[in-house]
């Protein structure tokens, strides 16, 4: 007879399974009225395009598809002229199919493979066209997440390997209504909404596999819940102003604990604390995010081919969370929370801050070509380091669209990430060391090389080899696995992507 646990974690998966067989009938029933909004001038997170590299399929949330697989199938793709109809009517339903099959092929904390999957269903409607609202535009977002983590299972790192990486569910994303005012210029965005679909986006840096190259390490450890980014949107209200088309200002308001906090009587894991993307939270403490940007250079016109022509990106931005944060090395009597005497209490702090800037810039063009050659990304984070497992966070990467002869459409890249342990945890391992007299690994940082390939097979269709590795995973914590408390060895992550959009 099973285990009690055993039955719950067998219905669970069941439950997932006719889940994911669901929405499956639901995407091959609907494929043929599927439409995808292109732009090939609007880059990662609606600015502007000024990355040559920017990937025509993304699994980052706040990338833009440019390609689909409905441009080939002609009259097929629309065989009743529902999806006509519904466009005419200012609604379109689009899909995005991606799977990631992982493997950890040394170091980690052991040797294994995973095969993780989502498919990513959105429905965005012109409210104006449908409904006579001027101005306004709607989206509902869902997921379908199905498949293992390697992260979890295997390397234990940070900046988490997949960025589809979450527990299996079925989950809401986002759902959000915008007005826009001043002639398109100011735009209020209301509803559950996700920062990392607009804020801290690199377009280069879509390409990349790895989370931290989307919504960066330091957010997603140091925030509650990880902050309001995949797989969490949160109850905000966002407002977006371009004095000129060069220039924009953006500022978000957020629940600050997306999945509630966690209490002895519930589980720790934010994602199973709300399963499904509805919980609304409304009563937590605030978290801001603003910042500015401008964009240079992206006027489509004879370029000159030197580095000050070409198109780019300049921002810098800040945040905030009015929560209360705990010391990772005192107690409430300033004494060392790894000292015996300790009141157990960690020090309480109001509030948690961070500032970063990055630059996404175009490096080179293949001559006589608008969509091929080099760009390049920068971005640097930091946070205090008296509350934070990360203080300072740092990550660049160039990437190359049609860098073989006669692959136009592919995109090479490679990527660098570093997350530094703040002083407060490396102050609490040294002190843990002294008060104990047990030799054990003391957390630094984390660093990240992924080198990747995205071959475009046909539109909306990509397959895309991966390789990373990964130094002191986890920020150089000890292997769970290993008897003798030796910290978790170097991973080298090898793996394979394919995605279809519709």
């Amino acid at each position: 007879m099973s285990s009690p646990s055993a039955e719950t974690a067998r219905r669970w998966h069941a439950r997932n399974a006719r889940a994911s067989r669901v929405a499956l009938a639901l995407i091959l029933c609907l494929a043929p009225i599927v439409a995808v909004a292109q732009s090939a001038n609007t880059g990662a997170g609606g600015d502007p395009r000024t990355s040559v590299a920017q990937p025509e399929v993304s699994g980052k949330p706040s990338a833009v598809a440019t390609t689909s697989i409905q441009s080939v199938l002609g009259d097929a793709a629309d065989p009743t002229g529902l999806r006509r109809f519904l466009s005419d009517h200012g609604v379109v339903l689009s899909f995005n199919a991606i799977a990631d099959i992982l493997g950890d092929t040394s170091g980690g904390t052991r040797r294994t493979a995973t095969v993780l999957g989502r498919l990513d269903m959105q429905l965005d409607a012109d409210l104006d066209r449908l409904a006579g609202w001027h101005g306004a535009a709607f989206r509902v977002e869902a997921f379908q997440i199905n498949g293992a983590g390697l992260s979890r299972a295997a390397v234990n790192d940070l900046a988490v390997v997949s960025e589809l990486e979450a527990l299996p569910s079925t989950r809401l994303y986002e759902l959000w209504v915008e007005q826009q005012f001043l002639d398109g210029q100011l735009g209020i965005k209301l509803g559950q909404v996700a920062a990392d679909t607009e804020f801290l986006v690199s377009q280069t840096a879509t390409l990349f596999i790895n989370s931290t190259f989307g919504w960066p390490t330091i957010t997603g450890t140091n925030l509650p819940s990880g902050g309001p980014a995949y797989p969490f949107g949160a109850p905000a209200v966002r407002a977006k102003y371009l004095p000129t088309p060069n220039l924009s200002f953006q500022v978000g308001l957020f629940d600050g604990v997306p999945a509630g906090a966690a209490r002895p009587w519930n589980d720790p894991d934010p994602q199973r604390r709300d399963r499904t993307g509805t919980n609304f939270r409304l009563s937590d403490p605030a978290f801001v995010i603003a910042e500015v940007a401008y964009a240079y250079n992206f006027e489509e016109r004879s370029r000159t081919g030197a580095v000050l022509d070409e198109p780019g990106t300049v921002t810098f931005g800040g945040w905030h969370h009015f929560g209360r944060f705990d010391s990772l090395r005192f107690d409430d009597t300033g004494r060392s929370l790894a000292d015996p005497a300790s009141t157990g209490n960690p020090r309480r702090f109001r509030g948690d801050d961070g500032l970063y800037a990055m630059i996404d810039q175009t490096v080179y063009r293949e001559p006589g070509k608008e969509d091929e050659g080099a760009s390049a990304f920068v971005r640097a984070m930091a946070s205090p380091g008296d509350r934070n497992l990360v203080d300072l966070y740092l990550d660049a990467g160039i990437g190359y669209r049609g860098l073989l002869p006669g692959r136009s459409n592919d995109t090479a890249g490679i990527a660098v990430s570093y997350a530094r342990i703040s002083p407060s945890a490396r102050g609490f391992d040294r002190d843990t060391i002294l008060e104990t007299g047990v030799a054990m690994p003391r957390r630094r940082f984390e660093a990240l090389v992924e080198a990747t390939y995205q071959a475009v097979l046909g539109p909306g269709v990509t397959v895309q080899p991966n390789l990373q590795y990964v130094f002191h995973p986890g920020g150089n914590i000890p292997d769970p696995r290993d008897a003798l408390g030796r910290r978790i060895k170097d991973a080298t992550v090898v793996g394979m992507r394919a995605t279809l959009t519709y």
